[in-house]
């Protein structure tokens, strides 16, 4: 039988069809099970049940094989293998469900004989059962397109939100970049300030100690000039 379902591996969609193959399978199970407990026309009805269950196993292991290409090349070797596992179960239900169905005398009760007059009824009833087989494998595939197109269109939503939220980190990382290019500019101007107010209280400086000197000298000389 097949590994069992490894959550963490593979794409969304090859999940999806991963979990919709194991839950088809346990129907396909409980079908052929079935099976064996009748006969007549309930037999036919039940195999060709079984029938249309498992070409949707088919179908989806078809699906998973398709869908692998997408997987990151470090899990294939693990997806592979479950759809070798996943391969070898259809075959083995295909066989088990060609042994139902050749059992004629299960699948005729008493009605059964050898005589081949019967061949016609028994070709449109396989035309009736090929037909409603097609329909059912029509419905099913148009439901998996549309839970395919439904995980498409949530993907994209998904990505157009990303994108959005991408492009209002670029936005307030541009502004940031804009205040701090404005800081520097400040930070420019305010030292600029602060050097011309340190020229200017050099300047003042030096010109109250000309001014103290002279003074001095002026008492200076004032006093010379009493004494002399």
């Amino acid at each position: 039988m097949s590994n069992p379902l490894d959550t963490d591996a593979g794409t969304e969609l090859f999940k999806h069809y991963e979990t919709e193959y194991q839950l088809v399978r346990a129907d396909l199970t409980q079908k052929l099970d079935q099976i064996n407990e009748l006969s007549g026309e309930p037999r036919k009805a039940a195999l060709s049940a079984a029938e249309r269950a498992l070409e949707e196993t088919e179908e989806l292991v078809g699906q998973m094989q398709m869908e692998k290409q997408n997987v990151p090349s470090s899990q294939r070797t693990g997806i592979n293998r479950r759809i070798r596992d996943y391969k070898s179960d259809v075959d083995g239900y295909r066989r088990k469900l060609r042994t139902l169905a050749e059992d004629r005398s299960a699948l005729f009760g008493g009605r059964y004989t050898d005589n081949p007059s019967g061949s016609s009824g028994d070709a449109q009833l396989e035309q009736r059962q090929q037909l409603l087989s097609g329909t059912d494998r029509l419905d099913r595939s148009t439901q998996r397109l549309k839970a395919s197109q439904q995980l498409a269109n949530e993907t994209e939503s998904i990505g157009a939100n990303t994108l959005a939220t991408l492009q209002q980190q670029r936005e307030t990382i541009e502004h940031t970049t804009r205040v701090m290019y404005e800081s520097e500019g400040y930070v420019d101007r305010s030292l600029k300030s602060i050097k011309g107010i340190a020229r200017r209280m050099a300047t003042n400086r030096i010109i109250t100690i000309a001014i103290i000197t002279v003074l001095v000298l002026l008492i200076f000389a004032v006093i010379f000039s009493k004494f002399k």
